[in-house]
């Protein structure tokens, strides 16, 4: 099928950017001597992790059991389940395993240690965990000189479990954007995490695993000392919001909503278009940031963005496309003969990971304008 021919909206992926932002980061952890494990969250879609295996990916890092289990289903074994694991979720962890999945757990707190190791005293049964450890305040996991690190890792070691190594996210990243300040949370991730580990070993826990990442951080990294692997996922399509702090260019963002103009109000320079919320997602991250993208930048069908428009509002099923500045569409021609009726735009997302939510498959654009669709993983 021809991009012309597909019904909108619809979630695209225009295959040669992708293949080049694999290769981009596959590269950069090749020369650091570190692992790569990528987070699939960002696609769940087997074709395009199959991509990142083949590039040199050394297994893949979830945040849903869903997910493990639909991976694991499509060949992939080496998993890391990279969200705390809640004691009701233990009896799937145990079947995955039970299938021979090599998954590992996380957790960031003595009283989900302990409800592991009493869950696999009760079933006979090893879990491998990896503690998460907070190097930038951002979200979760035990700051590396805290006693309860320490706490967490004896729980699981001297009730049979295994303590396959500590990992972090710097999710503060998103907020920066300068090669400076990207470098610099590159460091404190690093060098906080290996802290982490150091005190473990040093209190004769083993922790052969350091994992860190986040894909501003895994691209602004210039030495990783102590690390044995590394975590991205948005990096594969990239998105608006990794633009505005600094990471890619519009060229490079992989994936986009494919809509159609259905309407226009002339006289407020407005076009409509047959895509809305439920499509782009109702993420604005780039509200915050310098540009204010709206909820995403229009781009012609070759992928060429389209200076001074943005889609500016959004309802369910209806998504309004308008000038940056007020009156621009004046100085550019009628809306309505520049944004014609039946015209297909792509919209380049502010977050890739919640556009592509909304999306039961993809379908894949090879450089010769040919689609095929790619399945989507949904739900927990």
């Amino acid at each position: 099928m021809k991009l012309e021919q597909i019904e909108t909206p619809a979630a695209l992926i225009d295959i040669g950017r992708m293949q080049k932002n694999i290769a981009r980061m596959q590269a950069h952890m090749n020369t650091l001597g570190v692992a790569f494990r990528p987070h699939v969250k960002t696609t769940k879609c087997i074709d395009v992790v199959r991509a990142q295996i083949a590039a040199g990916a050394r297994g893949i890092t979830v945040s849903t059991l869903k997910e493990a289990e639909a991976f694991h289903a499509a060949g992939v074994n080496d998993i890391l389940y990279a969200v705390s694991i809640a004691p009701s979720k233990l009896p799937r962890a145990l079947a995955l395993r039970r299938q021979g999945c090599n998954l590992k757990l996380v957790v960031d707190n003595p009283t989900a240690a302990a409800a592991i190791a009493a869950f696999g005293d009760q079933h006979g049964a090893t879990f491998e965990v990896w503690i998460e450890v907070d190097t930038d305040g951002h979200r979760s996991g035990i700051t590396p000189e805290h006693e309860s690190l320490l706490d967490v890792g004896r729980i699981l070691h001297e009730n049979g479990m295994t303590v396959g190594g500590v990992m972090t996210h710097a999710g503060s990243s998103y907020e920066l954007d300068t090669p400076e300040a990207l470098a610099a949370l590159a460091e404190q991730e690093r060098a906080g995490c290996v802290r982490a580990a150091k005190r473990l070993r040093e209190a004769g826990i083993p922790c052969p695993q350091v994992s860190v990442g986040s894909t501003p951080t895994a691209l602004a990294a210039t030495q990783l000392d102590g690390v044995t692997e590394v975590r991205a996922g948005v990096y594969v399509f990239f998105d608006l919001v990794m633009h505005n702090v600094g990471v890619c260019a519009l060229e490079d963002i992989a994936l986009s909503v494919l809509a159609t103009v259905i309407g226009h109000q002339p006289e407020k320079g407005w076009a409509i278009l047959d895509a809305g919320w439920m499509a782009f997602s109702r993420d604005r991250g780039t509200s915050k940031q310098a540009h204010d993208f709206g909820y995403g930048q229009p781009c012609l069908l070759n992928g060429t963005p389209l200076a001074g428009y943005v889609v500016s509002g959004a309802n369910q099923e209806h998504g309004i496309l308008s000038p940056i500045k007020k009156g621009a569409h004046e100085a550019n021609g009628d809306i309505t003969q520049r944004f014609p009726l039946g015209m297909k735009l792509r919209i380049l997302p502010n977050h890739a990971c919640a556009t592509g939510a909304q999306f039961p498959e993809y379908y894949a654009i090879a450089p010769d304008g040919q689609s095929t669709p790619w399945r989507r993983f949904q739900g927990w």
